[in-house]
């Protein structure tokens, strides 16, 4: 029997279905025309791109500018058994579980005894201003990086953490269910967890739930993605009350999914559904579910409420669609707004309270930042913009006040700007997409590769003392520090360090 040619169109297609690399370089020693090879290549091409996404888990998913694509290697039904096997391990008996090839690295065996003090409790801790204020951290940190406490896989998704009486609550993207779950802050052991069906997808911000839970006097408020509402037993994860606040409030999802962290205030829990008639903004009975008021008929964006004093007159702040706005916490009652119309209605990073009349607004592709003043004369508010420029362009990011200056990622860039009239100090150091926290007098930023990097602020330059490589991949979720302990995530992977002094 005669041998098949290299030659042989046979061989060819089976070297370009089975190894491309081959079949690309038997294309180009065949006889053939330059259009032919080229046409033959851009084939080739495709087949070794499905093969990278089937056989590698190739993944590509856009960086915080929308333009640039971010590659990565993931599978994501080995990414779940990971995560699975990683917990069975922590759940396994001592006897099992050193018999076992542990995880890389291993947290430690026995669950830490819960702390007594719950500090870092809400979004961006306890006054969502991104301030770190318990204690001193380190701000000289080793070359090779801060010490790393323990390491995990974790689901997929975008929030952060919230810590209470020594564990720490995030909700992730497990296959088709949102988890709910609680970890020991010091060992990094899953203690409970909480699932439901839901998926949220999304190509361009990527897949998964993006509010942060909210701990309160021993209960989480965790909002899934797709408007899942649960509250949750601290201890126990047990249910106490829960509802859809998107089919409860007639409210269409938003673009990017619900992101927006409950907020706790008296008696009252506060989502922001985005529904018509008085549902943009709700309030519930805390501890029953019991709608108590509904206010706004503005479409939703993807930034927390908080508590301010402004003008003399505590209120709930926060920023919809089209407007930032001051609401009464006993009923909702409008009581300022100011227009904020973004492109894309993405209006996703945090006012900056400056003092008890000013805060400072930012967003952006290309929009930029104000600050706003309110005022209150006979019981009337106003609020007016004392500067507007287009300086400082958080996206959905968040910058931080340090002795009158805002200090954060404009666009991607890390940037400082003077609060009294928004001159822009400098521009400098490039973090991608990020985030950053205020501790001790220094800047912790997050960066969107997950680098962890110290920044000394000061007005006249940029100042980095330190940065490592904390986690891998595409990271966009806030940090949150409690007790000493950093704890950063992604949607693959989540570490604690030591960073209190």
């Amino acid at each position: 029997m005669k041998a098949m040619s290299w030659r042989s169109p046979f061989v060819l297609l089976i070297s370009c279905l089975l190894l491309p690399p081959l079949g690309l370089a038997l294309l180009w020693m065949r006889p053939a025309g330059v259009i032919k090879k080229l046409l033959g290549t851009l084939a080739i091409g495709a087949i070794a791109v499905v093969h990278l996404v089937l056989l590698f888990g190739l993944r590509m998913e856009m960086a915080g500018s929308g333009i640039r694509p971010m590659f990565t290697f993931r599978n994501l039904e080995k990414h779940y058994r990971r995560i699975e096997q990683s917990r069975a391990l922590q759940a396994a008996p001592p006897a099992l579980a050193a018999a076992e090839p542990a995880p890389e690295p291993t947290p430690e065996v026995a669950a830490a005894k819960p702390a007594t003090v719950s500090y870092w409790t809400d979004f961006r801790g306890p006054l969502r201003d991104g301030h770190y204020r318990q204690g001193e951290i380190l701000t000289s940190w080793p070359s090779s990086g801060l010490e790393r406490i323990w390491k995990q896989p974790v689901g997929g998704g975008y929030a952060s953490f919230a810590i209470g009486e020594g564990r720490a609550y995030t909700i992730e993207q497990r296959r088709d269910k949102e988890f709910i779950a609680a970890y020991d802050l010091k060992t990094g052991l899953e203690l409970w967890t909480h699932s439901y069906p839901a998926s949220f997808q999304e190509s361009m911000g990527g897949d998964g739930p993006r509010a942060t839970p909210t701990y309160h006097e021993g209960l989480v408020y965790a909002l899934g993605a797709t408007g899942e509402f649960r509250v949750l037993d601290a201890t126990t994860g047990a249910v106490k009350w829960s509802k859809n606040i998107l089919s409860d409030n007639q409210a269409e999802n938003i673009q990017w999914g619900m992101a927006a962290a409950p907020l706790i205030v008296e008696e009252k829990v506060i989502v922001q559904p985005g529904g018509s008639a008085g549902k943009s903004v709700v309030a519930y009975d805390k501890l029953t579910g019991r709608r108590i008021w509904g206010s706004l008929d503005d479409k939703q964006a993807y930034t927390s409420p908080i508590i301010v004093h402004l003008a003399g007159k505590r209120q709930i702040l926060t920023v919809t669609a089209q407007r930032a706005v001051g609401l009464a916490i006993e009923d909702g009652r409008l009581l300022w707004e100011y227009p904020w119309v973004t492109e894309y209605d993405v209006n996703a990073s945090q006012p900056v309270v400056v003092d008890e009349s000013r805060f400072i607004l930012s967003a952006g592709y290309g929009h930029g930042a104000s600050l706003v003043e309110i005022a209150s004369s006979g019981g009337a508010f106003t609020a007016r913009s004392v500067w507007q420029n287009h300086r400082m362009k958080n996206r959905f990011n968040s910058s931080v006040l340090h002795q009158g200056h805002i200090y954060g990622l404009d666009e991607g860039i890390f940037a400082c700007m003077r609060v009294s009239d928004g001159a822009l100090k400098w521009k400098s150091g490039r973090y991608g997409y990020g985030q950053t926290l205020l501790a001790s007098g220094h800047i912790v930023v997050l960066t969107e590769s997950g680098e962890l990097a110290l920044v000394k602020p000061d007005p006249e330059k940029h100042l980095e003392l330190a940065r490592f490589q904390a986690i891998e991949g595409k990271t966009w979720n806030v940090p949150a520090i409690d007790s000493g302990y950093l704890l950063v995530r992604n949607t693959s992977d989540m570490a604690c360090f030591r960073i209190g002094r």
